[in-house]
């Protein structure tokens, strides 16, 4: 649980306003309630007087007609009143004990009694208000005496005991309701606070969320009030947010592959040199050698010399050969070369390069075997695919070992046909499979070196079957192995 929880925040925000806010009123009743009562009280005996005054003015004071006013006056106020005429009588009173009451006004006359203090709050040429306290009964009055309009004269008392004692019970009462008020607003604000704090703790989960690249939670809008807004807001973030790292993620693996890519050129071509430095190094040391061999005239007689011109002349051609290939596959991986795309008959292209290759047939003591005498006519560029059989054929006449033998056959698919070319002899091994179609890869390096192959025909096969966008590969059999392509035989 969080040390500074919202929910516990606001709800100890709420009670505290509302106890300060209690305290701060007891406070204020305890120390003002009883002044503002008094000064409530003076101006009450006030507006009595001169009521009271009016009516004497008149000459009503004694009419029935203000009993009800007299008789209000003096109990809402709570104010006993004494009337008496210059010679003594009685006009009017709101006591029954008229003599004590007639004693004390006596006493505020003449000042007899010595029990009794006073503080003079207000004078006037028709009344006095004072504030009396009597030791003996240790009690506080206010009160009015003075001289009405018709001649009488008036004497009104308040008890402030009563007041005090009200202020007393007001404060006590407040303080009573104050601390239920903080208990109810306590529990009213803790649900509350929960209440509204519950979408900012979703807001907070779903952020967090985001924080560990989680965009599938979602903050689900209720309303149109601020916390809905920022919900929603949010969502729109977590959106884009998720839109840019996907874009950032895009970006940075075309990248990480762009950086493979040029690492992976940047090999070739290291690869690459050092395999053209090491194909040329031995024609161009044999050609050298045999020059030098010639210049300084090493043997006179003429079949040596014939010899060594014979040499020369066949790693001059090894190196042209081979120079004339590089130059092809490089044509193919950049898409220089155009393809040619015509229909032609399969069968009569291999009938020709079994009939140009067939001296070569019967110097290695090879049967090859042709697998059909019917047309098969495909889709490609009859030149490039020349180039391919004419790659197939050659190898399996260099490895054909064993039984000997060569067959050509083909495979007819829907819309394609494959064309595959075995030999007998040894399997390519397995570690090797997917690697004989690299550039100047060879698996026996000394064999190809004994017939002159420079590792290059098979990288043209496979540049050629890319431009054609077909497939080729090579399958190991128990007895050998079987190199295949396939042409499409419908036009697309």
């Amino acid at each position: 649980m969080l040390k500074r929880s919202v929910t516990l925040q606001y709800t100890g925000t709420i009670l505290g306003l509302v106890a300060g806010t209690v305290l701060l009123c007891w406070v204020i009743n305890t120390t003002f309630l009883e002044y503002y009562y008094t000064y409530n009280k003076q101006n009450v005996m006030l507006e009595g007087f001169s009521t009271i005054d009016i009516e004497s003015g008149k000459g009503t004071l004694e009419d029935p007609d203000f009993d009800v006013g007299f008789e209000t006056i003096c109990a809402n106020s709570n104010i006993s009143i004494l009337i008496i005429s210059s010679d003594g009588s009685i006009v009017r009173t709101s006591v029954n004990d008229v003599q004590a009451l007639k004693r004390q006004f006596m006493d505020v006359l003449f000042r007899t009694s010595e029990d009794t203090s006073s503080e003079i709050l207000k004078r006037t040429n028709s009344y006095v208000l004072e504030k009396q306290v009597d030791s003996r009964l240790n009690s506080e009055y206010l009160v009015l005496w003075g001289t009405l309009s018709d001649g009488n004269l008036i004497l009104m008392r308040s008890a402030l005991e009563s007041i005090r004692e009200s202020a007393v019970i007001s404060n006590r009462f407040l303080a009573y309701i104050g601390i239920l008020a903080v208990i109810l607003s306590g529990i009213i604000s803790l649900f509350a606070s929960r209440k509204i704090a519950k979408p900012v703790l979703e807001l907070t989960e779903i952020s967090r969320r985001m924080t560990d690249l989680d965009f599938n939670a979602k903050y689900q809008v209720k309303g149109e009030n601020e916390i809905d807004q920022l919900g929603e807001h949010i969502n729109q973030l977590s959106e884009t947010l998720e839109k840019t790292i996907s874009k950032l993620k895009s970006a940075n693996n075309e990248l990480q592959m762009d950086i493979e890519k040029k690492t992976q050129i940047d090999e070739m071509r290291k690869e690459f040199l050092s395999n053209v430095s090491h194909e040329l190094k031995t024609p161009l040391a044999l050609i050298q050698g045999y020059a030098e061999g010639l210049s300084e005239c090493i043997n006179e007689d003429e079949e040596s010399r014939n010899f060594y011109c014979e040499v020369i002349i066949d790693e001059a051609d090894k190196m042209n050969q081979m120079v004339k290939k590089l130059l092809t596959l490089n044509q193919l991986e950049f898409g220089n070369d155009i393809v040619a795309m015509e229909r032609f008959d399969m069968t009569e292209l291999i009938r020709g390069l079994i009939q140009s290759n067939s001296i070569l047939l019967k110097q290695n003591d090879i049967t090859l075997t042709f697998h059909t005498d019917m047309p098969m006519y495909v889709w490609a560029d009859e030149f490039k695919v020349e180039e391919v059989m004419t790659n197939f054929l050659s190898n399996a006449i260099h490895h054909a070992e064993d039984d000997r033998r060569i067959d050509i056959k083909y495979t007819p698919m829907e819309d394609y046909v494959r064309i595959s070319v075995f030999n007998t002899g040894k399997q390519i091994p397995e570690k090797d499979v997917d690697r004989i179609w690299i550039k100047f890869y060879k698996v026996d390096k000394a064999r190809t070196r004994e017939y002159g192959g420079s590792g290059i025909g098979l990288s043209i096969v496979k540049a050629i079957m890319d431009s054609f966008h077909r497939e080729c590969g090579v399958i190991n059999h128990a007895d050998g192995v079987e190199f295949w392509f396939e042409l499409d035989t419908k036009s697309r």
